[in-house]
Parts: C-alpha cells; structure tokens; sequence
C-alpha cells in the first residue's frame, strides 16, 4: 500500500521492491547501460552540462541540448535504438500506475554523490493523465516537492534504496528536485551513487481526450 504523501497523486511506497528485486533490476540494467551508455546532457541554449548522467530504454528515450528539451527514438551519441524496457518495469507500472496502457519511456539517471536536480516539472509528455513512476536504487536522496508553481511551499522526503514514487492526479505537474545525495547509505551499487528511473507515458493513446495544459512555468529536467 502507498503512502499519500500530503497531495492528491502523490503515492510513496518504501521499500517497496526488495534486495533481491532491486538486484535483479540493476542486473537489466547493466545490459541496458551496455548497449546505450550514460552521457552528460545539456541545458538548453546555454549548453550548461547536467550534473547527473543519463541513459534511457523504451521506444523513446528524454533528451536534453541546446535545442531544447524532446524525445527522440535514438541514443544522441551512438544513434541507435534504445533497449526494450524491463519486463520488470512494465509489472511495476500495472502495478502501481493506475493507467490503461504502457510506459513508452524510462529515462535512467546515474547521480554521483556532489550530483543534484534543481526544480523542475516533467511536462515534455502529451498525456498528462498518465503518471511518472520512479524508482529508487543505491545511495539514499533527499527529495523536494512543491506544487503547481515554482514558488510554492515544499517538502521533503528521503527517498532510498527500493523506494517506488508516483506522481499521478495534481502531483503529476508538482516541482520536484533532488537536493542531495547521501553517499554510503546503500551497498547495492558496486561504485556508489543513485541510480533513478522515471517511467512516462510520452504519446497520448488515441482514445483520449487531452486535458488541460496549465502554461508553462519551469523547465522539464527529470527526477
């Protein structure tokens, strides 16, 4: 069972995958990473790297440069195909998404342990029925979420190792961020660090109608 976090769609499951889970996942992932190694992305126009690492798999993979934010169907370095997502994953999402059809992104963060994510919302998708569903593996994080605008009054969550986060209903356009890395809390990753998957809907399925678009107020990082 989830924990309401304080905000209508915010769910938090702790410890919601176990070691052995979360083994089996870094396992799929390793092979992932193989085939569409981490990279540093840019900030648009200013080019200003981020200082996490990224990767993605599924049909479509988040991209950040110069040009703006988007999702392309190839790794922006090597141009090819993104790997499949994890069957895993897919059960995850039935799990605990509460939506009809399928992630067609994960995007793969690697945080080292000076990385972080300023506010943000996630709002580069069409559908904002679905939800973003993120999971949590290796060194603990402290989490920030806010509400619909980025001067909002926020909160913070520690986040670790097999934690499952969704941001569904009006969670779903909240600020979020992480603000730092505690590194040593967890031995799941041989060379330290967090590892954060963030499942998204990108594509809105033909059946349904868009919902409202509030406008733009920040820019889309990623969790």
């Amino acid at each position: 069972m989830g924990l309401q976090a304080g905000q209508s769609g915010l769910r938090v499951y702790p410890a919601h995958l176990d070691r052995s889970e979360q083994a089996r996942l870094l396992a799929a992932l390793d092979a992932i990473l193989t085939a569409a190694p981490l990279y540093v992305s840019r900030m648009p126009k200013s080019g200003r790297p981020f200082t996490v690492r990224m990767s993605n798999c599924g049909r479509l993979g988040w991209v950040s440069d110069e040009a703006g934010y988007r999702y392309e169907p190839t790794h922006p370095e090597s141009g090819r195909p993104w790997p499949a997502i994890p069957a895993a994953l897919f059960a995850l999402w039935d799990e605990v998404g509460d939506y009809p059809h399928a992630p067609e992104a994960c995007l793969i963060n690697f945080y080292a342990p000076t990385a972080k994510m300023g506010l943000h919302q996630d709002r580069d998708e069409k559908d904002f029925a679905a939800p973003v569903v993120s999971v949590s593996l290796g060194d603990s994080c402290l989490f920030r979420i806010g509400g619909l605008k980025r001067g909002d009054q926020t909160r913070s969550l520690r986040l670790n190792s097999g934690d499952v986060v969704v941001l569904g209903g009006e969670a779903r356009l909240a600020f979020h961020g992480v603000d730092r890395i505690y590194p040593g809390t967890s031995t799941l990753l041989p060379q330290g660090g967090r590892i954060n998957l963030t499942m998204r809907r990108v594509t809105r399925p033909a059946s349904t109608v868009a919902p409202n678009r509030p406008p733009a107020e920040g820019e889309h990082h990623a969790q």
